[in-house]
């Protein structure tokens, strides 16, 4: 079952340099691009567009690979 974020929650996820923390600039539900990438989001398989507390940069996550933080 997925988990429901909504815009504005803080959340974290991993990267390359470690954990990030940020928040959820909203859901996803249709194929967009960010950064010059695909994200290949659907109604069945959405995925979130989160923002960066320390750099701004903006990401598009599954649900899966986030985590809600206080």
């Amino acid at each position: 079952m997925a988990k429901a974020l909504k815009a504005g929650d803080k959340v974290s996820w991993k990267t390359s340099q470690g954990k990030t923390e940020g928040k959820v600039v909203r859901k996803q539900t249709s194929p967009t691009k960010i950064k010059g990438h695909e994200v290949q989001a659907s109604k069945d398989n959405p995925q979130y567009i989160v923002e960066s507390a320390k750099t701004g940069a903006r990401a598009a996550h599954k649900a899966g690979a986030l985590s809600k933080t206080s």
